[in-house]
């Protein structure tokens, strides 16, 4: 039966897309490529890309920047860096990339979320902080509901 050999492989393949998740989790940071993540757990690129999609419902690309916009909330939230310094901090190279993401995640620029979570979440616990403003995946920023009152 060749069914359990492919059952394998693909719990192999799980695991090492776990692995380059929890990678990406602790070095969002540096400056990471799907090359070098591929290389990491001996797969190729385009697999690997292949089967994150398939396995994490967005790309190796896309995951990573959600990882770096929920570092940057948090350090625009405590307000004290400037947006550049912020944008440098979680490994983004271009500051114009880092607001496009941002503002398509979160819905609104980082200059203008700094400024409105500043004080929309003083006082509060920074675990508590961190899951009320989590950003939405998959370019899906919510529009603000509409004021029926």
């Amino acid at each position: 039966m060749n069914s359990r050999p492919a059952a394998e492989q693909h719990l192999r393949d799980l695991a090492r897309l776990r692995r380059v998740r929890d990678r990406i989790d602790r070095e969002y940071a540096q400056p990471l490529d799907v090359e070098a993540l591929a290389q990491g757990v001996h797969m190729s690129a385009g697999h690997l890309s292949r089967q994150f999609k398939l396995a994490y419902g967005e790309s190796v690309y896309a995951y990573l920047m959600t990882r770096r916009i929920e570092r940057a909330m948090a350090l625009l939230r405590c307000g004290e860096l400037s947006v550049t310094q912020v944008c440098f901090a979680v490994g983004c190279s271009s500051l114009g990339t880092f607001s496009t993401r941002f503002t398509e995640l979160v819905g609104v620029s980082p200059s203008v979320y700094r400024r409105e979570q500043t004080l929309a979440t003083q006082g509060m616990p920074a675990c508590i902080a961190k899951q009320v403003t989590r950003p939405v995946r998959n370019r899906e920023a919510s529009a603000p509901e509409p004021d029926l009152a």
